[in-house]
């Protein structure tokens, strides 16, 4: 399990989504077609094998639309599901649960599919000591609650934005006029909490960030026999980090490289939904 966002940071999101959904007139087939005062009591179940998050989005869009229907969690964000298990149950007014029932659905959805494909992931990685890691790959307005899944799936968060950490790219390097340069630029002007993190992607470039006061390195689209000469280069004296299509399919063997961390935009720009449905 994964402890809750604090619902002041979810909530403006979410009601957001609702905002857009509802349009300038509302529901207008659920008002028109569903009495005021019928009622609704159901479930949002799950229609396949996975680990869900997002269901305090779907707890609090059903709420923001009316605070008359009440949710029971039984699966929170974090929890394994199977094909049939019930994540939540929904009781009351029928028009407010049909009218909020698409946004709630997306959120919880798009989130359990980021969560189940990162344990997917981490299960892929063991028994390595490789921690999966997320990007700033994120659907914009989302970034929090994306990186919340990736932490209900059992990974761990990489920077939430630019102003967390100072990591170096190639770009960087080449408009700075090479790794020292921008290496030393960065030293002298952010604070000693700072981390600094350089990308590579040659063992010669990797040589040259060792002479370098960093706390880490970013081993970008090395095959694996690369990635394992460069983790014995470092030889544990500052971070090791694996990034570049890092998928299902690759992460077992980049996990054996002895790596600290890897990191896959792969779990939050495309991994599929989870299918959850509301039921009668």
């Amino acid at each position: 399990m994964i402890d809750a966002l604090p619902e002041i940071l979810v909530e403006p999101l979410v009601r957001a989504a609702l905002v857009e959904d509802l349009g300038r007139a509302g529901d207008i087939t659920t008002d028109s077609v569903i009495p005021r005062a019928a009622r609704f009591d159901g479930v949002i179940a799950a229609r396949q094998p996975g680990v869900v998050a997002g269901v305090d989005c779907a707890r609090i869009a059903f709420r923001l639309m009316d605070s008359d229907i009440a949710v029971t969690v039984e699966r929170p964000d974090g929890a394994a599901v199977a094909k049939g298990d019930i994540v939540a149950r929904i009781k009351g007014p029928a028009r407010g649960i049909l009218s909020a029932e698409r946004v709630a659905l997306n959120f919880a959805c798009r989130l359990s599919g980021i969560a189940t494909a990162t344990a997917r992931l981490v299960a892929a990685a063991k028994p390595h000591k490789a921690r999966i890691v997320c990007t700033r790959k994120t659907t914009p307005g989302l970034r929090l609650l994306e990186k919340h899944a990736v932490r209900a799936g059992g990974g761990v968060n990489h920077r939430f934005g630019l102003d967390d950490a100072v990591l170096i790219k190639d770009n960087h390097i080449a408009v700075a006029g090479g790794i020292r340069p921008a290496v030393e630029r960065a030293k002298a002007a952010v604070g000693h909490l700072v981390k600094i993190e350089v990308e590579v992607d040659r063992l010669q470039q990797l040589e040259e960030v060792l002479t370098l006061p960093v706390d880490a390195v970013l081993l970008d689209n090395m095959p694996p026999d690369m990635l394992a000469r460069a983790v014995a280069m470092v030889g544990g004296r500052i971070a090791t980090e694996a990034s570049g299509r890092i998928n299902e399919s690759t992460v077992r063997d980049i996990a054996a490289t002895g790596v600290d961390y890897i990191s896959s935009g792969w779990i939050t720009h495309s991994a599929p939904i989870l299918d959850l449905g509301l039921d009668v």
